[in-house]
């Protein structure tokens, strides 16, 4: 199952290919630890990621990011930026960070500090988040005029994409999604993912899917990165029958 639901683990490399420097103020934006140089997916490889839909109901900050990345692989470029706005909106770090870039180098847009700065201070908000030094640095190479103008935008982005809101709603997604799971465990062993299937391979015969034990040890651990850093996160673990009134 992880090789089709997690392929987005790719999605984190999408920000090397932003992080030239820009001509205009010479501000080049540090790449995460996490990240190799070696390993930058080409256009063809992002775009054939396979985003499942099902991960929606779980993780749907991950799944838009998914989306982003894909679409930004087959060059639909304004669709890439709504599906990382999306995913930001669920509290996507890497994809705060990635719009971040994306504004500071003008990449299919135009040129904004103001806006790549405010969009790194939420990709870095959580305690030794790895985007800290992506914000720093561009903060630093900033005007008192451009951080003013990169404060005014966080007021207005705080109560749509900052952790107290999107990452509650998030977790609270997650937590109704593991619930759906632990309900399903009550009257079946096996959960068929919307999206799993292809024309190659559908999925015809539910025996042939993931037990449902399985496909929430999947996303407990992808939630712990998607949540990595946040201590409002709980991670469900291994799921419990509740028995019938």
């Amino acid at each position: 199952m992880s090789h089709l639901l997690w392929k987005s683990s790719i999605a984190l490399l999408l920000a090397l290919p932003w992080v030239a420097a820009s001509q205009a103020d010479t501000t080049s934006v540090p790449v995460p630890a996490s990240s190799s140089s070696q390993n930058v997916p080409s256009d063809a490889e992002l775009a054939a990621a396979n985003c499942v839909i099902g991960e929606e109901r779980f993780l749907p900050g991950d799944y838009y990011y998914c989306l982003g990345g894909m679409t930004y692989g087959e060059r639909h470029y304004g669709d890439a930026l709504r599906f990382f706005t999306t995913a930001a909106s669920w509290a996507s770090k890497p994809a705060q960070y990635v719009l971040g870039v994306m504004a500071l180098n003008g990449d299919h847009q135009p040129k904004n500090r103001a806006l790549a700065l405010a969009w790194l201070a939420l990709a870095a908000e959580r305690p030794e988040s790895r985007f800290k030094s992506a914000y720093e640095q561009v903060y630093k190479a900033s005007t008192p005029a451009q951080r003013g103008a990169a404060d005014e935008l966080l007021a207005k982005m705080r109560p749509v994409y900052a952790d107290a809101t999107a990452a509650v709603r998030a977790q609270q997604r997650y937590t109704d999604g593991m619930k759906f799971l632990a309900a399903m465990k009550k009257g079946s062993n096996r959960y068929c993912m919307e999206g799993m299937s292809t024309i190659d391979h559908p999925n015809t015969d539910p025996s042939t899917c993931q037990s449902v034990q399985q496909v929430a040890t999947v996303v407990d651990k992808k939630a712990a990165e998607v949540f990595e850093g946040w201590g409002g996160h709980v991670s469900v673990g291994p799921l419990q029958q509740v028995p019938s009134p």
